[in-house]
């Protein structure tokens, strides 16, 4: 295994710098990196992988390990970043500061063993990046749905305005590196961008630059985070694996709420949020965002042209057609604008980047067609959604997008259960949010995380029963393979296959595709 090059092995010592303000002129105390060596376990992941690029920029040494090579370990390699895949070894370099860990990594995992063994500091990776956030104008995207999009969105926005945004999502786009409007089919698609240390142009031109980053409610993890502007899409329960209740994760919500410093600013959405609970106590500003016309900041959506426009204070702030489709993608842009103009940004460029936005990776992405013997097509769609609200309000989005009831063809979802106990918490939920399919097919549930005693609780074959009940034509195939083998016996031209799921299922989209 590669060793990290040699620096002192000292002691790491973390201190929280002040809060930050966008109207300081001279940047607060930044994360002292230089001359650290970093190790990053789990490093292939897109909010990992980012972050220790960002590590990088401000002088760490940095490496890492994963279980398998990929795409983003490759890039990583040819940017000379070294990664090895033999974690079961439990070796770290020898110089060794600190070790870095996603959170899919358990306390007994040989390489976490080992930093312990030898007193390295180890963090989890929104504890790191919230410490990264210091000497940063941080913004963090939070809300049970649309994370990644929008802050995908954001990132991308704020590059064509020029305010040359750090950015790290937990999901890719092809135009996060260098915009909506400099995007070829040639650059690759990454979950991260490396910013200026200062904003770069508009009213906050000078100030700490922008670090847009996903802050996910799992494990609580963004109570890490330090950020100055704070957004909240919805609240519903999820996650039950580690939260006891609904209750639990708004008060979860609301702790998040109240690390934006008093000269920061909320952004939390109308309705769908638990907004009185989540901003009670809550020292900064706070602006809502929604369809109500109550809202500081008044969405509007025209289903047919996708047309999105922002009113605020009875002014039209901006108006743009979404190429991504469905409501939810009008609010998830809508939030964009409100945070990029709050960073100074010029919002027709705003509204023209989010025009351009063509969604990230595994967000109802279009794979492509698979002409069929009759010769007409099945289009096939890959989406990451696996919660009730996001199957339900995705489906409603693609029909009404695609209406291949028009054509005579059927909307098929293949969709892959994740986890045993979001499944069983959730189980009349999921049976109520299939009601936009034609046929909906579902292989094993993924198992991860959730102990053996849950698997055995609840089986694919249960949901299938209670979507049968509820009148949704459902069938349980277990395998990917014998799916794919179904679908091109079954599917017909001007159908149209949603493949949707956390886990591995996105293999079916593909594979039915004939894609690598």
């Amino acid at each position: 295994m590669s060793a990290l090059p040699t620096c002192p092995a000292v002691p790491v010592e973390f201190e929280m710098s002040p809060r930050l303000t966008l109207l300081r002129d001279e940047p607060p105390r930044s994360f002292d990196l230089k001359g650290r060596a970093a190790y990053f376990v789990g490093i292939g992941g897109c909010g990992m992988s980012g972050l220790a690029r960002l590590f990088r920029t401000r002088g760490a040494m940095v490496a890492g390990s994963d279980r398998e090579a990929t795409d983003t370990t490759e890039l990583l390699l040819g940017e000379r970043i070294p990664v090895e895949f033999n974690q079961q070894s439990g070796r770290l370099p020898d110089h060794c500061d600190m070790v870095v860990i996603s959170a899919a990594i358990k306390p007994d995992h040989p390489q976490v063993l080992e930093a312990n063994r030898r007193g390295v500091k180890v963090l989890y990776y929104a504890e790191a990046l919230g410490k990264c956030m210091q000497g940063f104008s941080g913004v963090s995207i939070a809300g049970t749905h649309g994370k990644s999009t929008t802050t995908a969105m954001l990132g991308v926005a704020l590059a064509d305005a020029g305010l040359d945004p750090s950015v790290i999502v937990g999901a890719t786009s092809r135009q996060l590196g260098r915009g909506a409007k400099a995007c070829t089919p040639e650059d690759p698609s990454i979950g991260f961008r490396l910013g200026s240390a200062q904003i770069a142009a508009g009213a906050r031109k000078g100030a700490p630059g922008v670090l847009v980053a996903e802050a996910c409610e799992f494990n609580r993890s963004f109570h890490s985070h330090r950020p100055l502007i704070g957004s909240i899409s919805s609240v519903e329960a999820d996650h039950l694996d580690c939260y006891p209740s609904i209750e639990a994760i708004v008060e979860s919500f609301q702790t998040f709420a109240k690390l934006i410093p008093s000269d920061g600013k909320l952004f939390i959405a109308y309705k769908g949020a638990h907004r009185r609970e989540v901003t009670a106590g809550v020292d900064c500003a706070i602006e809502t965002i929604g369809f109500d016309p109550s809202s500081d900041w008044v969405v509007g959506f025209e289903t047919a042209d996708r047309t999105v426009t922002v009113t605020r204070r009875g002014e039209i702030v901006a108006s743009w057609r979404n190429t991504v489709f469905g409501s939810h993608n009008a609010m998830n842009a809508a939030m964009a604008l409100a945070i990029g103009m709050e960073l100074g940004a010029d919002p027709s460029i705003l509204a023209d980047s989010l025009g351009r936005f063509r969604g990230v990776d595994r967000r109802m992405q279009r794979l492509g067609d698979r002409t069929m013997p009759d010769g007409r097509a099945v289009r096939v769609y890959d989406d990451y959604g696996h919660h009730p609200t996001e199957i339900e309000v995705s489906l409603k989005a693609l029909r009404d997008a695609e209406s291949p009831q028009a054509r005579g063809g059927r909307l098929i979802c293949v969709f892959q259960p994740h986890q045993h106990s979001r499944t069983r918490h959730l189980m009349e939920e999921f049976a109520g949010s299939f009601s936009q399919a034609d046929v909906v097919i579902v292989p094993d549930i993924y198992f991860v995380r959730d102990s053996e005693e849950e698997r055995l609780k609840v089986t694919a074959s249960d949901l299938v029963n209670r979507l049968t009940e509820k009148g949704v034509k459902a069938l349980h195939i277990s395998g990917f393979d014998a799916i794919v083998s179904h679908l091109r016996q079954t599917c017909r031209g001007d159908d149209l296959l949603l493949v949707m799921g956390a886990g591995p299922v996105w293999q079916v989209g593909r594979d039915f595709l004939g894609q690598p």
